[in-house]
């Protein structure tokens, strides 16, 4: 572990230098994020998965700088050019820019206008230039005309590009300009000429100009691709002339004539080096810097996908409906294995619509199923009406169910290994029904950003977003839990210190020996170590097992603690877990140790008041408005109930039960200022919305939340529309937004 690693880590995160070290000391161990920050609580000073992601980020990233100093210290050196100042100089920065340009003039080059000018013979011309004394600059060339060079123009031209590139090279300037360009610079776009039709949703960019340090990202995103496409020309600059400005306070030192070809050079370096280079560089950063923050927004909605609400171990119906080719039917036990399929056909006016009646009816008796899941594409409203119409003789709950990506989980190679005798479509709709009982346990099995609730996902850096989306999904499964006994394969490999392999070899020695009757017994599963079983048992529950703290979040290591506690009230454990009045006699400071803190006490006795209660939202039933299933049946002015079901920058979309998201700009999310749409809404919200401005031709619907009721809370499932692409839509500006409210005002 490098110290200079832990002090800048500390001073970067605002955390202590014992909190960095012992944190970066068990992440080099092979510890996991979850597990840190769950058990290790006194060692990290209560640092949450956050923080420790940060730290094992950063930890990366300065490695990467200290790797790539070493390539450069050993070039130059091998170069004999290696003096002690510049060494001292290379090893006192951690910036990558800031080495890079340190490195500029001893990086070998390809061939440019500098080294040919070089090869002519012209650098000691570019040096009596650069002195700028007086003197007949033509004379002085004179000196240096030979074969190659047949003018004094020629000459003096080649000795100007040695300036330039040297004055390109220069680490001093580049940093001054560097500052300059993130300060001041300003992005600009234009329309590429006969592009207009064709690009007529980037309207807003045709020409656009806004400063660089406060351009939003989805706006940095929106124009790069715009870019992509052939659509806009993008352009990142400061004011040339104060750029120039720079550039010439530091190399044009008089007046004469060789200042004169110092400056000449000076302009040259600053249009043809320096600017697109410190452009390049000012486009990475902001693309990199609108990535960090899409991929914020998407890893924070996936979040709250995977933690919505669960109905919980049910039998369930689940109906993945359509017209021509009528719905998909299935039926699931308690933990989502299939049952029964079926083909059914309740929209058309006939005998079948009877015979898909008695069907539901027969099954939901047959299986006692306690629900029914409609996916929420295409006549997926239609079938929820028809299905609440039915007398099952019991209450049986109806829930529409975002089916977005189950056609990528039924096409997918989990799918097929699940049900390789069954078709797409019944896959299609196990997912529909298993993401209704638990949507953590169905969802892991497909690629996050098929989900659909991402910003820009497919511009953004997709090693860094699939890092970041990996993290999320780890996080969530680790933080509810998963039932050793019936979780998939799937579910498992995201546990703390499993994967896909040990995951495997758990399902594998399950199948061999029934069910785990211990946590111990997972130290009998092939290649499962000391290690893996530390990282992992704390998350993995057992149900009616031998021991009761199987069934919790209390670490197998602490055993013996809650035992210990048990004996001091002279009780069982069964007894301490089941009495609250028992735990409030204990005394926490009793039993702190050198090897286990207040906060581990403190969270051993909070567990024990709910083992294995799932963190969860209890599901809720939600209605559309009576009546309202298109577009053309919405109108400004109407009062309608909604469920977020994607959350961008600029807004929230909202699912009206239409077949289109309607967008609740952050203007009109609340009464009061926001800077993150995620400070109003969460996704799977129940929400209530105004209608301010309806475009059929473009597909729009314009929302606010402003003065409406206080939204429902809570999540549960969600509601959205498989057809709609939010994140290629563009947000309405401030002005836009304004409008729209001003015209419902006075309508």
């Amino acid at each position: 572990m490098n110290p200079k690693h832990v002090a800048l880590i500390s001073a970067e995160l605002n955390i202590s230098m014992g909190q960095a070290e012992k944190t970066m000391l068990l992440l080099s161990e092979g510890s996991t994020v979850p597990f840190i920050s769950r058990y290790r609580k006194e060692q990290t000073g209560s640092l949450d998965e956050v923080q420790i992601g940060k730290i094992e980020d950063l930890g990366k990233r300065y490695q990467e700088v200290d790797d790539r100093r070493a390539t450069i210290l050993k070039t130059i050196a091998e170069q004999g050019k290696l003096t002690p100042e510049l060494e001292q100089k290379i090893n006192a920065t951690w910036m990558l820019a800031e080495l890079e340009d340190i490195y500029l003039p001893y990086k070998p080059k390809r061939k440019t206008r500098a080294t040919q000018a070089i090869e002519k013979g012209l650098e000691p011309l570019a040096e009596i230039l650069l002195l700028q004394e007086n003197g007949d600059t033509d004379e002085a060339a004179k000196a240096f005309l030979n074969e190659q060079v047949a003018s004094t123009e020629e000459a003096l031209k080649g000795a100007r590009d040695i300036i330039a590139e040297r004055i390109n090279e220069n680490a001093e300037l580049r940093d001054k300009l560097r500052k300059l360009f993130t300060h001041t610079a300003k992005f600009s776009s234009k329309v590429i000429e006969g592009k207009e039709t064709e690009g007529v949703k980037y309207k807003d960019y045709f020409e656009f100009n806004e400063e660089l340090t406060s351009i939003p990202s989805h706006r940095v995103l929106a124009i790069l691709r715009a870019e992509a496409e052939g659509i806009l020309f993008g352009n990142i600059a400061p004011d040339e002339e104060e750029a120039k400005g720079i550039v010439h306070k530091q190399f044009v030192t008089g007046n004469g004539p060789a200042s004169q070809q110092v400056a000449k050079a000076a302009d040259d370096a600053y249009k043809r080096l320096l600017r697109p280079s410190l452009e390049n560089e000012s486009r990475s950063g902001a693309k990199e810097k609108a990535d960090t923050e899409a991929i914020e927004v998407f890893a924070e909605n996936l979040r709250q996908l995977l933690l919505a609400a669960p109905l919980g171990p049910k039998a369930v119906i689940a109906v993945d409906p359509g017209y021509r080719t009528g719905c998909k039917t299935v039926a699931l036990d308690n933990q989502g294995n299939l049952l029964d399929n079926d083909v059914i056909f309740p929209l058309e006016k006939n005998y079948k619509s009877e015979a898909a009646e008695q069907l539901l009816k027969s099954w939901v008796k047959k299986y006692d199923a306690a629900a029914i899941a409609v996916g929420n594409g295409t006549a997926g409203r239609e079938t929820e009406e028809f299905i609440k119409k039915i007398d099952f003789g019991k209450k049986v709950n109806v829930f529409m169910v975002n089916e977005s990506g189950a056609s990528v989980y039924s096409a997918s190679e989990v799918a097929r290994e699940e049900f390789p005798d069954h078709d797409v479509t019944v896959r299609g709709a196990v997912s529909i029904g298993r993401r209704l009982i638990d949507p953590l346990a169905e969802l892991v099995k497909i690629d996050p950003k098929a989900i659909g609730v991402g910003q820009y996902q497919h511009d953004v850096n997709q090693s860094h977003l699939k890092q970041s989306l990996d993290r999320v999904v780890v996080s969530c499964v680790n933080n509810v839990g998963v039932n050793l006994n019936t979780a998939s394969k799937h579910l498992l490999a995201y546990i703390s210190g499993l994967g896909p392999s040990l995951a495997e070899n758990i399902v594998k020695y399950r199948k061999e020996n029934g069910a785990f009757k211990n946590r111990q017994e997972l130290k009998k599963v092939s290649r499962l170590g000391d290690k893996a079983f530390e990282q992992c048992a704390g998350f993995l529950r057992i149900e009616n097992g031998d021991n009761p703290l199987d069934n919790s979040a209390v670490h197998p290591e602490r055993y013996a603690l809650v035992e210990a506690i048990a004996a001091k009230q002279q009780c069982t454990v069964a007894d301490l877990i089941g009495k609250d009045d028992l735990r409030k006699k204990i005394n926490v400071k009793e039993f702190i140790t050198e090897e286990v803190g207040q906060l581990t006490v403190e969270d051993i006795l909070k567990e024990l008041a709910k083992p294995s209660r799932d963190p969860r939202d209890e599901i809720a039933i939600f209605e559309y408005a009576e009546g309202i299933k298109s577009m053309d049946d919405v109108k400004p002015g109407m009062t309608l109930p909604g469920v977020v079901t994607n959350i961008t920058a600029f807004g929230a979309f909202v699912d009206i039960g239409v077949k289109q998201d309607g967008l609740v700009h952050i203007s009109h999310l609340s009464n009061k200022f926001i800077s993150n749409p995620n400070e109003a809404v969460k996704l799977n919200q129940k929400v209530t919305v105004t209608v301010l401005e309806v475009d059929i031709a473009r597909k729009r619907i314009s929302l606010s939340m402003k003065d409406s009721s206080a939204p429902q809370q809570g999540g549960g499932g969600g509601q959205r529309r498989e057809q709609r692409k939010p994140a290629k839509e563009e947000p309405l500006n401030d002005f836009q937004a304004k409008l729209a409210a001003l015209k419902t005002k006075f309508k």
